[in-house]
C-alpha cells in the first residue's frame, strides 16, 4: 500500500548562486540581458533552499541548453561551517 500522506504538499525549491545589493532605482533601470555582478566566484557552491531553508550545496552544471544543480553535500554534514 502506498503512503499518500505527503501528496499535495507544496515545497518551494530555490537555488542561490550568489547575492548582490543595489538600489531599487538601479534595478528598475535594467533591461533584458543586463548583468548583475554577484558576490560569488565561479567555483563557489550554490545553496539549495527548500521553503527558504538551506538543505544542500551543489555545483551548477550545464548540459546542452539545460541548467541544473549537482548536489555535492547536504547542510547537516556542513553545519559546523555555518
Amino acid at each position: 500500500m502506498e503512503d499518500k500522506a505527503i501528496e499535495g504538499v507544496d515545497v518551494e525549491i530555490s537555488v542561490v548562486l550568489g547575492k548582490a545589493v543595489m538600489p531599487i532605482h538601479q534595478l528598475l533601470k535594467m533591461g533584458r540581458g543586463a548583468v548583475i555582478e554577484l558576490d560569488a566566484n565561479a567555483n563557489d557552491d550554490a545553496v539549495v533552499l527548500a521553503n527558504n531553508q538551506p538543505i544542500a550545496y551543489g555545483e551548477i552544471i550545464i548540459v546542452d541548453d539545460n541548467i541544473g544543480v549537482s548536489i555535492t553535500d547536504n547542510v547537516k554534514n556542513n553545519q559546523q561551517d555555518m
